[in-house]
């Protein structure tokens, strides 16, 4: 079984970038922590594609995130 930090490891380099560090890969769990358990599961995935969309780094995402949790 490959484990999740080879997973992402082996994805990052598939798709041309670097694997995210640990400080990056805390703050996107905290992220879709955030986003699941303030709604459904499936809040999660959609918050980290969305904040890929739009580019954010993971620092202004969180802060986007809590916003939203906290009632914008």
């Amino acid at each position: 079984m490959t484990t999740a930090e080879d997973f992402v490891a082996s994805f990052a380099t598939v798709i041309g970038l670097d694997a995210p560090n640990a400080e990056t890969i805390e703050k996107l769990l905290d992220i879709a922590g955030l986003a699941a358990h303030s709604s459904e599961r499936w809040a999660a995935p959609i918050t980290c594609y969305l904040i890929g969309q739009a580019g954010l780094s993971t620092e202004d995402a969180l802060t986007a995130v809590q916003t939203t949790v906290n009632g914008g």
